[in-house]
């Protein structure tokens, strides 16, 4: 399968039974418990980067890009704290989630703003450049080209978070039986991180922090890297 049919699927699966699934997931409404589990994971995640960049100081006023936002479980938090954001998604239907969401959260308020948009078309510059949970979507072979993308529109830091490939087959297992059915599965893509911290070190970014979150059916590996002397 080409990079071209696993984004069309991603596309086509959080546009339809996907999407259902994942606005629960992400929602606080009653929830099965492995998607519980998996909500927990994710907001661990979410959470922690909020704690690196709350611990920065100040950053009220900065740019940040959202990419793979979801329903805007970081983009509006960040909107919060002052942070202009730019927010997009492959999915239609997780970017009019979205958009909801942060109108019942913030009222009227223009920040964040929402667009369709896969990664590879992205665009802008932006004091910081955060995509969480996406790269499990490309195999490696696409990996350093998005991560070179991502970059180029980063102007300081870069936040990444990926399926770290030491959790291997059991993480494949549990989305296969989470997602059962080729039409209502995504592929899973794990990646090693030596891998993702030498395509950032080979640019010349700093790796300044690490962290790992890891419920029993969500493994998220996160690093932030700086350019030098930001």
């Amino acid at each position: 399968m080409t990079s071209t049919d696993d984004k069309a699927i991603v596309q086509d699966y959080f546009n339809t039974v996907g999407f259902e699934r994942w606005r629960r997931i992400y929602g606080d409404g009653d929830v099965n418990k492995v998607q519980k589990n998996i909500r927990i994971g994710h907001q661990q995640t979410v959470d922690t980067v909020l704690a690196w960049l709350k611990a920065d100081g100040n950053l009220s006023g900065q740019t940040f890009c959202d990419a793979g936002c979801g329903v805007g479980s970081l983009s509006i938090p960040l909107a919060e704290m002052g942070i202009q954001v730019a927010a997009s998604d492959i999915s239609s239907k997780m970017v009019e989630e979205a958009q909801a969401r942060a109108q019942a959260q913030l009222g009227q308020n223009q920040n964040p703003t929402f667009r369709v948009q896969d990664l590879e078309k992205l665009y802008g510059s932006y004091d910081t450049v955060i995509c969480l949970d996406v790269l499990i979507h490309y195999p490696d072979s696409k990996v350093p080209e998005m991560i070179t993308h991502l970059a180029s529109l980063a102007k300081s830091r870069l936040i990444l978070s990926f399926a770290p490939w030491t959790v291997g087959y059991m993480l494949l297992k549990i989305i296969g039986n989470f997602f059962p059915g080729p039409s209502k599965a995504t592929r899973a893509y794990l990646h090693r991180e030596f891998d993702i911290c030498d395509i950032l070190r080979s640019q010349g970014w700093i790796i300044k922090r690490k962290a790992m979150t890891k419920t029993s059916f969500y493994f998220s590996r996160l690093i932030e890297a700086h350019r030098p002397n930001t």
